[in-house]
């Protein structure tokens, strides 16, 4: 007939060694059965019920220990790994989880977790106090220096602006353009919008509004802007009352 196997570690169910002898798997085996006999449960029909199961364990673990045919063979179809502690676990702790049933099948000792490896990084370089020098002796940037008055009225200042982007080149002039005549500006043609094709005079009679938009919106077309302006100056001029158009009622009027 053949031998029913056991199903887990039968040295952590003990918690005994590999090689623990005889006397040894007895005592463990006696201080087991003291703690789980199902006698100590009282009245409890649960914890009975749990100390009996964990008891039959315990035995099912001696009687394989002690049969040295049967541990020969479990010996040798459960070698030790080389980085398990050959005792396990010690205490009464571990000989009650493995009498309970909670190691796996063939569940060795657990390794010692190792520590952390933490890398290391010297940032002692990158620190600078406040306003510090961080150049390690190269010459900085300097700044241009104030123009004095003689050369102020010597001549226009000469362009000031850092490398590389170089210097920053802008015509000033204090010549304002000129604007058309409102004749000019009322046959100046529209070449874009709802009112392509008419002339600003022509939109600004049926609609004095869009001559307002063009004046304070468009920016691309220099002289229609500002023909608009002189149109809107004579708007202003004549009182003309200028009304936003709703196009839509959902929407507020806009001024």
């Amino acid at each position: 007939m053949a031998q029913q196997t056991f199903r887990g570690d039968p040295y952590r169910v003990l918690d005994v060694e590999r090689g623990a002898g005889d006397s040894a798997l007895k005592r463990h085996w006696r201080a087991l059965a003291r703690e789980l006999h199902p006698d100590r449960a009282g009245t409890d029909a649960v914890e009975t019920a749990d100390r009996t199961r964990r008891m039959a364990r315990v035995n099912a673990a001696y009687d394989l220990l002690r049969d040295a045919g049967r541990r020969a063979i479990y010996d040798a179809a459960h070698p030790v790994p080389a980085w398990s502690h050959p005792g396990g676990r010690t205490g009464a702790t571990a000989g009650r989880d493995a009498a309970a049933g909670t190691g796996r099948p063939g569940d060795a000792a657990s390794p010692t977790p190792p520590r952390p490896i933490t890398g290391r990084f010297d940032t002692t370089r990158a620190f600078h106090r406040r306003n510090a020098t961080t150049t390690n002796g190269a010459v900085p940037l300097r700044g241009q220096r104030p123009v004095s008055a003689r050369e102020r009225a010597a001549g226009p200042e000469p362009l000031r602006a850092s490398e590389p982007t170089g210097p920053m080149r802008s015509r000033l002039t204090r010549r304002r353009p000129s604007l058309p005549s409102l004749e000019e500006s009322l046959a100046a043609p529209l070449e874009f919008g709802k009112f392509r094709g008419h002339t600003l005079g022509e939109v600004a009679a049926f609609e004095p509004t869009y001559i307002d938009w063009i004046a304070r919106t468009i920016t691309r077309d220099r002289e229609l802007v500002m023909c608009a302006r002189v149109i809107r100056a004579d708007l202003d001029e004549r009182g003309v009352e200028r009304r936003p158009s709703v196009t839509t009622p959902d929407w507020p009027s806009r001024g």
